[in-house]
């Protein structure tokens, strides 16, 4: 479709897919991440197997002087961002509130929360002197409900559905989208972020069900940036099928 498409955390997990389900479908791609290494190895894989433009976007979203400098030093052909995808973000340790690391809260919070609100605020400009967008948000069910040991996590989250639900009300009158999407249980990075590597801790949260994968998540999320000019999908909360909520599995489903 030959639109622009910024994702931010684009070198794992949902991200990475969105990236590719994006670039086959012929959309120019804006990837972003930490490790330069890695971006230039995903922008390769990129254009040689989709024949699309890509640019990489060295920065930490934690860090708002990085941020701001970066999207204000992006050529001007990839000024015209269509789509943001606000993808970066983590969760760190499983713990009693009272038990809880405070550099994991810390950082949860300055990547979830604050990292969405920089590259947020960085981009829009070159969204609203157009007066056209969309702006895409990863949330989960965790901000939808919360759970035992989920705390920041769950906080962060739900900030990220408030933002959102505000974006969509101030954006109005520069005919920007905003979309929220909630995932479930998605097997990626995730669970080996979350408990720090420790992969047996990380298997177990995927055990008795079938997950979703970044790819499920993906082609929601350009399915909803795929509809009319007129048509705006505010807020999806998509699940596996043995996922109720946040709370409610059935394990024992396949």
């Amino acid at each position: 479709m030959n639109r622009t498409v910024f994702i931010s955390g684009a070198t794992s997990g949902i991200g990475k897919a969105c990236a590719e389900k994006f670039a086959s479908n012929g959309d120019n791609i804006i990837i972003n991440g930490r490790r330069k290494d890695r971006l230039s190895e995903f922008k390769d894989s990129l254009q040689n197997n989709f024949k699309v433009k890509v640019f990489e976007s060295v920065f930490d979203v934690q860090k708002k002087d990085e941020v701001f400098a970066a999207i204000k030093n992006l050529p001007e052909e990839w000024q015209a961002i269509d789509i943001l995808i606000n993808n970066a973000g983590l969760a760190l340790g499983r713990d009693y509130f009272d038990e809880a690391d405070l550099d994991d809260w810390d950082t949860m919070m300055q990547t979830n929360v604050n990292g969405l609100l920089y590259v947020s605020r960085a981009i829009l400009p070159l969204m609203t002197k157009r007066n056209s967008g969309h702006i895409i948000n990863l949330g989960s069910v965790a901000g939808k409900e919360m759970y035992e040991k989920g705390n920041v996590y769950c906080a962060s989250k739900a900030a990220v559905d408030a933002i959102s639900k505000t974006m969509r009300i101030d954006l109005l009158q520069h005919r920007i989208k905003v979309t929220a999407i909630h995932p479930g249980a998605v097997q990626t990075e995730f669970a080996m972020v979350r408990f720090k590597g420790d992969a047996n801790k990380a298997a177990d949260t995927y055990k008795g069900f079938k997950p979703l994968s970044g790819m499920d998540i993906a082609e929601i999320i350009y399915y909803t940036a795929s509809l009319p000019p007129h048509v705006c999908i505010n807020d999806i909360v998509i699940t596996p099928l043995a996922q109720a909520n946040a709370i409610y599995f059935k394990k024992d489903m396949q």
